[in-house]
This record gives C-alpha cells, sequence and structure tokens, in this order.
C-alpha cells in the first residue's frame, strides 16, 4: 500500500510528537479520512521521514507520535539543478512535477531572449508559490525527503553570476554539441550539475556565448528536435542514469 505521507517543517516536530498544519490536517481528516490511531508518514524537507500514529485530530490540528525515523536513502547522490527557460500555460508546470520526481534539487525558472513569456512581479510571485506546491505534491507522491529550492525567474546572466556552487554546466541545445556521455566524462567526477534547457524558440546567440564564456558545455539530445519539456525530462533522466541513482539495482522498500 501507497505510503500516506505529509510535509511538517523542522519547528513543528517536537521531540516525539509532530504537529500538522491546517492543509496538510484537512488532507489527512477530509481527503483521505484517517482517525486517532491510524499510521501516517511524515518527512520535514530537510531529508528526514518518520512512521508515526495519529494522536489527536480536530477540524484545523491533526498531533502524530512518532513510531520510528526511516533510515532509507531516497535522495539522489546527485546535486542536480534545471535551469528551465519559461514556457506558456501549464507546460512549466508539468516540468516542475516531473523534475521533482526525477530528483532535482533546484529548479531555476530562465528569462531568456525567444521564450515568449512574460512575467511581473506579482505575476512571477503567485507563479512561484504555484511551482512551490506542486513540488511539494510531486515529493509526497514519489517518496523524496528533501523540499525543492525554486529560485525566482533571472536571466541566463544573472544565473551565471551566482553558479558559484556549480562544478559543471550542461547546456542543451538543437544546434549540436557533445553527448550526454561525452560531456559528462569531461565533467571528471563532479557531483554539482546543473541542466540548462531552451525555450521552443532555442538559445539566442548571445545567451550560447554567455554559456561559454562561463565554460559550459553544449550537449545534443540527438538528431530530432525536442520539445522544451520533453528536452527536460529526457536530460535530467540521463544525468541521472549517468551519476545518479535512477540505474541502481535495487530499490529501497
Amino acid at each position: 500500500m501507497q505510503r500516506r505521507r505529509f510535509y511538517a517543517a523542522p519547528d513543528a516536530i517536537n521531540g516525539s510528537l509532530v504537529e500538522l498544519a491546517r492543509d496538510e490536517t484537512h488532507h489527512l481528516a477530509r481527503v483521505l479520512r484517517l482517525a486517532v490511531g491510524d499510521e501516517a508518514f511524515v518527512f520535514d524537507g530537510c531529508g528526514h521521514e518518520y512512521r508515526c500514529r495519529i494522536f489527536s485530530l480536530d477540524n484545523h490540528r491533526a498531533q502524530l507520535e512518532v513510531i520510528e525515523p526511516l533510515t532509507d536513502s531516497v535522495e539522489s547522490p546527485i546535486a542536480l539543478t534545471l535551469a528551465q527557460a519559461l514556457v506558456k500555460g501549464e507546460k512549466f508546470d508539468f516540468i516542475v512535477q516531473k523534475a521533482a520526481e526525477l530528483g532535482v534539487r533546484r529548479i531555476v525558472p530562465l528569462i531568456t531572449r525567444y521564450a515568449d513569456v512574460k512575467l511581473n512581479d506579482e505575476k512571477s510571485a503567485k507563479r512561484l508559490a504555484r511551482w512551490q506546491r506542486i513540488a511539494l505534491e510531486a515529493l509526497k507522491q514519489s517518496g523524496r525527503r528533501q523540499l525543492i529550492d525554486i529560485a525566482h525567474p533571472m536571466t541566463v546572466a544573472a544565473l551565471l553570476e551566482s553558479r558559484a556552487q556549480l562544478s559543471a554546466i550542461l547546456v542543451f541545445s538543437e544546434r549540436g554539441g557533445d553527448s550526454i556521455t561525452t560531456a559528462l566524462a569531461k565533467a571528471v567526477a563532479s557531483q554539482n550539475v546543473m541542466a540548462c534547457i531552451g525555450p521552443e524558440g532555442g538559445w539566442s546567440d548571445t545567451e550560447l556565448e554567455q554559456f561559454a564564456a562561463h565554460g559550459a558545455q553544449a550537449v545534443t539530445l540527438g538528431p530530432r528536435i525536442l520539445r522544451t519539456e520533453t528536452a527536460a525530462i529526457v536530460a535530467l533522466a540521463l544525468i541521472q542514469h549517468a551519476r545518479g541513482d535512477l540505474s541502481a539495482s535495487s530499490c529501497a522498500p
């Protein structure tokens, strides 16, 4: 049976008691219709998860008693960032969801030259809150325990100025480049990787020059032109297979 999982911030976990926020309590009681005495699982967004039993429950608050911490490993060993060009409609929502399932630790929405998406401060804040909710639901579904850092939308130039913690930048482009195998081999054994996916209109010459100036490697995904959401999923899966845990021979129960 699939685990019934809930999120609680670290400061909501005090000793052996966990208190769920109002929205999580609503989901537990009204959607899943759990009751006092039922078991559930709680993760804190920092990598920890606990098997719990519902201790008390009312309309606005659920308290759970910790039975035991879980010790299995579910997060990818690779610190993977997805820098994804903004796209219209629900496509970006879809990309956030699938990136979360595939083990990404950080998502950076990119404002690019040929992306037909314009966000003012108000729209940007609303979209960011929506993406965070989507990512959290994807974490619950996929069994992950580490919250995803989703940055405010930024330009390629701003991204590259803040990349000090990244060791390898892979720019996926329809203009060609190395295979993913070759690109990762050039990145030696780096466990900090950023995959950069462009918009439907492709990268501009200026953006590609900016990437090249910061040592980024151009990568191709083959002879066919993929939609940006397809390219994102394929790129992340290939990187996780090569450096992460998608090629693991066994999975945690």
